[in-house]
């Protein structure tokens, strides 16, 4: 069933969209192709929230009813990840740091029993870094 305006574009009515469509417009969204309004003007979908609607039943990234107020896409996500993996490194390495401070100050050994591969990783790590500041 389609609907032919006063322009002669036709656009769709609510019960022709079938799940294949509805997936096809999701997985577009979703990998950054294409916005949600974008989508709704590429397909001709009639109503402000129909796409939206979708990428909450059918969507696999999460999302929710502030998403479409943060115009989120999934490459803000990865960038949004990427930037919590390093912050993750970042606080890794001050606990390493901390270890290796609290065996010298102290004369404890507890990477030796439990962690002796984060220990080579460690050191590894800070002398790369050590590297790199005196290269600068």
């Amino acid at each position: 069933m389609k609907n032919t305006g006063v322009s002669g574009k036709s656009k769709r009515t609510r019960l022709d969209y079938s799940l294949a469509f509805k997936l096809q417009v999701i997985d577009e969204v979703e990998k950054g192709n294409l916005t949600y309004k974008q989508a709704q003007r590429k397909y001709g979908i009639q109503g402000r929230t129909t796409v939206l609607v979708w990428l909450r039943k059918h969507g696999r990234l999460g999302w929710q009813e502030t998403t479409s107020m943060k115009k989120s896409t999934p490459n803000k996500q990865i960038k949004e990840l990427e930037k919590r993996i390093k912050i993750l490194q970042q606080e890794k390495e001050i606990l390493n740091r901390a270890i290796d401070i609290a065996d010298d100050q102290f004369g404890t050994e507890i990477r030796k029993k439990y962690l002796p591969l984060s220990e080579q990783a460690s050191k590894a790590q800070g002398d790369q870094k050590e590297l790199e500041a005196s290269n600068e």
